[in-house]
């Protein structure tokens, strides 16, 4: 039997050595928002012909004052072209203007106002933030005839702390992406975090009952014990769980278009890490926070 919980703090050490990494690349480097958030015009076509390179691109658009534009390249014909925000009018001039290299098809048009794009990010805050506080109201709720030895609303503040773990390390991951290939934060991966934060805390719940099943049939020798064991008797359900949805997103981002092929990125990093703070942190915080509550009682009978 693996002893999981004994190890916990080498497991700590590297979910705080991947937050801090994550949080390091957020303050100094930032998340890199596209026009969902932060206002813009995207315009995705594909060329019948050769596909020009992004200066040619760039140059024979300068004279329509569309400010500073990114244009990256996407499958064999494909260019995605990032802007500020335009009208139907400058849109059309756009496309006009690009047919003069040669022929083309517009597959794609979006343009989002910058103060829409600010109300966005806040509601996108606000929905990550709610479903965290509805999670631990559920757990405690779910956990309230477990009073000991951990309090049930401990187990659902274990849980959360666990759910920041996996959106920490995913976000921190993203924004290093941001930086150094340009990978962009939008409504996509909100989604995506918010998938995660359901698959997570499935995956925390199913351990935490068999903890509270063994608890009421007194199974172990102490609860650090106890804990131990509930955590090997669904660690390969939750392993082959995770492992099946994994492969199943690894195909997406193999051979899916450019559209799904990030988001099914985040899902992996998310599934991954958020079955490894299941197994290995939010069953090991119960018997810290259990360990401490010990010691706070053996130093007041000391007294």
């Amino acid at each position: 039997m693996l002893n999981v919980v004994g190890k916990r703090k080498i497991f700590y050490g590297f979910s705080l050595a991947l937050i801090g990494a994550g949080i390091f690349s957020v303050i100094f480097w930032g998340l890199h928002f596209g026009i969902d958030f932060k206002g813009g015009s995207l315009i995705e076509i594909n060329w019948q012909g050769e596909r020009p390179d992004a200066k040619t691109v760039k140059d024979i658009l300068s004279p329509l004052d569309l400010g500073d534009i990114s244009v990256q390249p996407t499958g064999d014909q494909g260019m995605i072209l990032r802007l500020k925000d335009i009208e139907e009018a400058t849109h059309q001039k756009v496309l006009s203007t690009l047919s003069q290299i040669g022929p083309l098809q517009e597959t794609r048009f979006d343009s989002v106002g910058p103060v829409i794009g600010e109300e966005l990010k806040r509601r996108a805050y606000s929905a990550i933030a709610m479903v965290l506080v509805l999670i631990i109201v559920y757990i405690a709720f779910a956990f309230r005839k477990v009073s000991r030895p951990v309090a049930s609303w401990k187990y659902g503040i274990a849980a959360v702390i666990a759910l920041f773990h996996d959106v920490f390390i995913p976000t921190g991951i993203f924004s290093i992406l941001g930086h150094y290939a340009g990978v962009e934060i939008d409504l996509l991966f909100v989604t995506g975090l918010l998938t995660i934060l359901g698959f997570s805390v499935h995956d925390t719940i199913v351990v935490f009952d068999r903890i509270r099943e063994n608890l009421r049939k007194g199974v172990g020798r102490s609860f650090e014990d106890t804990v131990n064991v509930s955590i090997n008797q669904t660690i390969t359900r939750s392993i082959n769980t995770s492992l099946t949805v994994f492969l199943t997103l690894l195909a997406i981002y193999i051979f899916g278009g450019v559209s799904t092929k990030f988001f099914a990125l985040l899902l992996m990093i998310g599934i991954f890490f958020g079955t490894y703070s299941s197994i290995f942190v939010a069953s090991s915080l119960l018997v810290t926070s259990e360990a401490w509550r010990q010691k706070r009682i053996a130093k007041k009978l000391g007294k």
